[in-house]
C-alpha cells in the first residue's frame, strides 16, 4: 500500500516538472479599474464617493491613502474636504496573489458663490470728469445678476463697465453686487469729486539721484502726477532755467559735461491761491567705458545670473504643473531664485501678460560686434509668436546693479502708429480665489486676464510674492495680431512680427525657437539711434495685451539667453 502511494507521488512530481520546463505559471494578479483620467472635481463641503471597479480580486483588502495616513479600508470611499485645493488619494488592492495601486486626484474647488471686484483704487476727480469703471466676476455655474450704486441709489444692471461721471462736490461711493442663486458679493470704491481748481496737485518722482553716459539723452518723468491743465512747469539745471523745457512735466537733459549736475523743477497751479511743488535732482554725467568689464578666458557665453524677475498676472504664474512653481515663492527674491533656476535648465519662464518682464546679467561686458550680439530661446512655432521686445543696459557706474539707463532693441513694428512706447498697464489683485485678474491702463482701457479653471486651478494668477493690491507696468506694446481662424473660438493663431523680437516666430531672425538680436539696434527715449560699445544687462518684456479665447492670454516664454560669440 505504502510503496503504490509512493509511486504515484512519484509520477505527478514528474509530470509537474516536465510542465514547468515549458511553462511559466503565472499568477493571477488584483486589477483596479478607473474610469476616465482619474480626475475628479468636488466643491467644499460636498461628499463624492469613489467606487472603481475590480478584476481578480475576491477576498481581497482594500487601502485608502491621503498624505500617508489611511483613511479608509472598504471597496468604496467617500471623500468630503471643508478646504478648497488639490488631493491625491492612493488605493491600493491586496490578494493572496499580489496587489494593484493607483492614484486619484480630487480637485475641490470653492462653492459656486459669486465673487466680484472693481479693478480701481479710489482716486480723486474733477467735476464733470468721467470714469470707466470696470467689474470682473469670477465664472459660477449659475449666471450673476450684476447691480451698481451709487450712494446707495441703483444706478445701471447687468453690465460689468459703468461710466460715473458727477456734476456736483461730494463723496461717492460706487457699488457692485453680483448675486447668483448661492450667494451675493460686493465690492466698491470711493471717488472724491472736486472743484477742477481745487484739484490738489500730485506731482511725485521715484528718484531724486541720475547717472547718464556723457551725450545721451536722460528722461525725467514723473511716476505720479494728476493735472494735466492749469500747471506750470519751471525747469532750473545748474542755476538757469531752461527755456526749452518750460510747461513741461518731463525734463529731457544731455550733456556733455563731465561731473555732477543740479536740477530743479517747481510745479504751479492755484487752488485760490498758488500752490508749488518742489523737487530737486543731482545727475552725473560718466564717461563711457568707465567700467567696462573686459572677456577673459573664463568668461561664460551663457547669462550669469537673473537679476530681477517682475511677470504680469497670466495663467503660468504660481502653476505648480506646467509652471515649476513650489507655491514657496514669497518674496521678490524667491521669484528671482525660481526664475534663475528654470532658465538653468533651458526650462521656459514665463512673463505673464504685457509688461511682464525679466531681467538677467553677463558675468562680462557683451561688445557690440558686428552682426547679431544676443541669442534668445523662446517657445515660440508658426503660428504661435507672443513677441517680448528687447532693453540693454550698460552698467554706467559700475555697482553692478541694473539701475543705468535702459535702451530699447529697435524691431519691425518700431515707429508705427499702432505701437505705443511708453504704455502701462496697472494689475488688480483679485478678491478671492478663481477670479480673473483686472486691469486699467493709460489709455483709458481696461480688461481681465481670464481664469481657465480647466488648465490651471492655481487660486490666482496674481504673483503672490507682490504684496500691494495693485502694481503697475510700463513698457512698449505691440498691436496685437492674434486671430481665430476657425470662426468658432476652436483655432486661435498668433502670426509672427517681422523682426526684432523674442518668443516671435520671425523668417528673418529666428531659428528653432532661437531669435537673434543686433545692440546696433538700440534706440534713446527719443527713438533715436545710440551707439552703445558694450551692453551689462538685458531685459525681455512681453509686449502685447491680447487673449487668445481658450488659450488664455499673449505671453512672452524666455527659456536661455546667450551671448554670440564669433
Amino acid at each position: 500500500m505504502n510503496r503504490f502511494r509512493f509511486l504515484i507521488l512519484s509520477v505527478l512530481m514528474v509530470i509537474a516538472s516536465s510542465c514547468n520546463r515549458d511553462e511559466v505559471i503565472t499568477a493571477i494578479l488584483p486589477e483596479i479599474i478607473i474610469e476616465g483620467d482619474g480626475v475628479y472635481s468636488v466643491e467644499v463641503g460636498e461628499e463624492i464617493r469613489l467606487a472603481p471597479e475590480y478584476r481578480n480580486a475576491e477576498g481581497a483588502t482594500f487601502e485608502w491613502v491621503i498624505d500617508e495616513k489611511v483613511v479608509g479600508t472598504e471597496r468604496a470611499y467617500v471623500f468630503m474636504a471643508e478646504e478648497a485645493g488639490e488631493y491625491y488619494v492612493k488605493l491600493t488592492v491586496t490578494t493572496d496573489t499580489g496587489s494593484d495601486s493607483e492614484e486619484m486626484r480630487i480637485d475641490v474647488t470653492a462653492p459656486d458663490t459669486p465673487a466680484i471686484e472693481i479693478a480701481m483704487d479710489d482716486i480723486v476727480v474733477a467735476v464733470g470728469y468721467k470714469q470707466t469703471i470696470t467689474a470682473t466676476l469670477r465664472k459660477t455655474e449659475h449666471e450673476c445678476e450684476v447691480v451698481w450704486s451709487v450712494n446707495g441709489e441703483e444706478v445701471a444692471k447687468d453690465v460689468t463697465n459703468y461710466e460715473f461721471e458727477a456734476t456736483e462736490v461730494g463723496t461717492y461711493r460706487i457699488v457692485a453686487t453680483a448675486t447668483n442663486p448661492h450667494g451675493e458679493a460686493t465690492d466698491s470704491v470711493t471717488i472724491e469729486v472736486v472743484n477742477a481748481e481745487d484739484l490738489e496737485l500730485i506731482y511725485e518722482f521715484d528718484a531724486t539721484e541720475y547717472h547718464v553716459v556723457e551725450g545721451r539723452t536722460l528722461l525725467i518723468r514723473p511716476s505720479q502726477i494728476n493735472k494735466s491743465e492749469g500747471v506750470t512747469y519751471t525747469w532750473v539745471l545748474d542755476g538757469q532755467e531752461q527755456g526749452s523745457n518750460s510747461n513741461r512735466a518731463h525734463f529731457l537733459f544731455n550733456s556733455t559735461e563731465i561731473g555732477q549736475h543740479t536740477l530743479e523743477v517747481k510745479a504751479t497751479t492755484y487752488i485760490n491761491e498758488p500752490i508749488e511743488v518742489s523737487h530737486t535732482f543731482t545727475i552725473e554725467v560718466i564717461k563711457e567705458g568707465l567700467h567696462r568689464r573686459v572677456r577673459t578666458a573664463a568668461s561664460a557665453s551663457v547669462f550669469s545670473e537673473v537679476v530681477e524677475y517682475m511677470p504680469a498676472p497670466g495663467q503660468f504664474i504660481g502653476d505648480m504643473k506646467t509652471g515649476g512653481f513650489t507655491g514657496e515663492e514669497l518674496t521678490s527674491e524667491d521669484a528671482r531664485a525660481y526664475a534663475e533656476g528654470r532658465l538653468r535648465q533651458n526650462n521656459w519662464v514665463s512673463l505673464g501678460a504685457f509688461g511682464g518682464y525679466i531681467v538677467v546679467g553677463f558675468d562680462h561686458s557683451v561688445e557690440n560686434i558686428s552682426g547679431a550680439d544676443i541669442a534668445i530661446t523662446g517657445n515660440s512655432f508658426e503660428g504661435s509668436s507672443e513677441p517680448g521686445v528687447v532693453w540693454v543696459m550698460q552698467d554706467e557706474n559700475g555697482n553692478g546693479l541694473a539701475d543705468d539707463t535702459w535702451y530699447e532693441l529697435r524691431g519691425s513694428e518700431t515707429g508705427k502708429g499702432t505701437t505705443y512706447q511708453d504704455y502701462e498697464v496697472t494689475y488688480y489683485r483679485p478678491t478671492a480665489s478663481g477670479m480673473p485678474v483686472g486691469w486699467t491702463d493709460n489709455k483709458g482701457g481696461s480688461g481681465t486676464i481670464d481664469y481657465l479653471a480647466s488648465f490651471h486651478n492655481q487660486p490666482s494668477y496674481y504673483p503672490t510674492w507682490i504684496t500691494t493690491d495693485s502694481y503697475t507696468l510700463r513698457g512698449t506694446r505691440l498691436e496685437a495680431r492674434n486671430y481665430d481662424r476657425s470662426g468658432n473660438g476652436s483655432m486661435w493663431v498668433q502670426p509672427a512680427y517681422d523682426w526684432g523680437y523674442v518668443d516671435n516666430a520671425s523668417e528673418r531672425d529666428c531659428s528653432e525657437g532661437i531669435n537673434s538680436l543686433d545692440i546696433d539696434n538700440a534706440i534713446d527715449v527719443l527713438g533715436k539711434p545710440i551707439e552703445l560699445e558694450y551692453i551689462d544687462f538685458v531685459k525681455i518684456q512681453s509686449a502685447v495685451q491680447a487673449k487668445s479665447g481658450w488659450l488664455g492670454e499673449l505671453s512672452t516664454e524666455v527659456c536661455n539667453v546667450v551671448e554670440i560669440v564669433q
